[in-house]
């Protein structure tokens, strides 16, 4: 992976090798929007979307020879808005 990241723009980290490992969007340092993230031999691994650094909605993998293999529907986190704050009781008998 890169050692830096730019704060606005497109981004694409790196294997060792050279070979393209991921590339999408980077705003104020943060992944968003669209992604994809690739193999050494440069076939596509899994591609989906972010908003603000969190992966959401629906994540496709791939196989080597391009077949989609799962897609995964990632859930947002809960916020701490969206959270209770309030501690837990224990069940009393």
């Amino acid at each position: 992976m890169s050692p830096t990241r730019p704060k606005l723009g497109k981004h694409v980290y790196y294997h060792k090798d050279g070979s393209v490992y991921g590339r999408g969007t980077l705003r104020d340092g943060v992944m968003t929007d669209y992604w994809e993230w690739y193999r050494k031999d440069g076939s596509r691994l899994r591609s989906g979307h972010f908003v603000a650094g969190e992966q959401t909605g629906e994540w496709t993998t791939y196989a080597k020879d391009g077949r989609v293999v799962k897609v995964t529907v990632m859930k947002p986190k809960p916020t701490a808005s969206r959270s209770s704050s309030a501690p837990k009781r224990k069940k009393t008998r």
